[in-house]
């Protein structure tokens, strides 16, 4: 009877538990705590956190390949679709379905800030490869600047697939810690005076525009970089099942259901990537150190645009919008909004931060089409 216990017991995971895996598990109910408690971008990293959660449990084999025969295990089948590279260009077709181009229409100078905000990918990409990095490892890591999780991970598993667990982290923490890293960085870069600057109500953009928009985009940017057509296509495709008006329940599918079916696959695959053996090394604190790096100096380039701006057109643009050039939608925008209301309280920057942000969403991933063209 004894025998039996104890070789019950050497079958548990208490038993085989290893202490870089228990720290992984510390990782995990944190990064929970932080989507749960604090609603930090709960949609994307309580799935992520979880699946770093059950890789690193012993014994249970969620990861485990084909071998001899046997099957293999349950996340090895479903990051098939993230080493594939299918999750990504999906998420951009709900992302989308959900997006409204309006603000970036009706204020097309807007998309300067998009355009500056992308400065932390290329800056970050030159001091990884310093680092040791190759310059295939530091592009994936500079992708982090743009604070675009689909496009982070499309990047890292053409360039670095390697890194793809540490920079998919890295990405998606940043973009849930966008309303505490930001309004810093906004305040260092701008005056009291140009903060309180109020912007002039958006005109009103026709279907026709809304409806063009998306089809020329993809053409020339296409034609441009065709690396990046994955992305761009899906994401126009997507808003152009929006902005139609014939294909309604095509875009309410994007939107919903087939954008969370696989915003669960991502999430719980990207986490499942973060094994014990393979996330604690000192390559991942330099990604994390690397990331925030990135980010912040993409925050600084859509503000420091967003500043030139606001003297070439004297003081019509609040340069707190250019901040929202990182492409975090709708977050950077809300942050964006969040300062400037605290220091003026009549003021809405709301919609005019969206022309940056979904301009954001569209240069990031030309950043990667670019990076693609170049490294892969």
């Amino acid at each position: 009877m004894i025998d039996l216990l104890l070789e019950f017991i050497s079958f548990t995971g208490f038993y085989n538990m290893q202490l870089n895996e228990a720290i992984m598990i510390v990782v995990a109910c944190f990064l929970l705590y932080l989507g749960i408690a604090k609603k930090y971008e709960p949609l994307l990293l309580v799935p992520i956190s979880f699946g770093i959660l059950l890789v690193n449990l012993p014994l249970g084999g969620l990861m485990q390949p084909e071998t001899n025969g046997l099957l293999g295990g349950l996340f090895y089948y479903l990051a098939k679709g993230l080493e594939l590279g299918i999750y990504p260009p999906l998420i951009f077709l709900g992302v989308g379905a959900m997006t409204d181009f309006g603000p970036l229409i009706a204020n097309p100078i807007t998309l300067l800030l998009g355009a500056a905000a992308q400065l932390g990918i290329f800056l970050t990409f030159i001091g990884a490869f310093f680092l040791g990095f190759s310059a295939q490892q530091s592009g994936a890591i500079g992708i982090i600047g743009g604070a675009d999780g689909p496009t982070a991970i499309f990047l890292a598993n053409k360039l670095a697939p390697e890194l793809l667990g540490s920079i998919a982290i890295a990405a998606y923490s940043y973009m849930a810690l966008v309303p505490i890293i930001q309004p810093p960085i906004m305040r260092l870069l701008t005056t009291k005076k140009e903060r309180n600057v109020v912007m002039e109500q958006l005109r009103d953009v026709s279907k026709t525009e809304k409806v063009l928009f998306p089809i020329i985009v993809i053409i020339i940017t296409g034609l441009l970089l065709p690396a990046a057509i994955p992305l761009l296509g899906m994401l126009m495709f997507g808003n152009l099942l929006r902005e139609t008006g014939v294909t309604e329940r095509l875009s309410k599918g994007a939107q919903n259901e087939l954008n969370n079916i696989i915003v669960i696959f991502l999430g719980l695959t990207v986490g499942a990537k973060a094994t014990a053996a393979y996330f604690l090394t000192p390559d991942t604190i330099k990604i994390i150190i690397l990331g925030l790096i990135a980010f912040a100096f993409g925050t600084a380039g859509g503000v420091l645009m967003g500043k030139f701006l606001n003297l070439i057109t004297k003081g019509k643009i609040n340069p707190l919008i250019g901040s929202a050039g990182v492409s975090a939608v709708p977050m950077a925008a809300r942050v964006s909004q969040t300062v400037g209301k605290a220091e003026n309280p009549n003021n809405y920057l709301l919609m005019h931060a969206m022309g940056p942000n979904v301009a954001g969403v569209i240069g990031s991933a030309v950043a990667a089409g670019i990076l693609l063209s170049i490294l892969n």
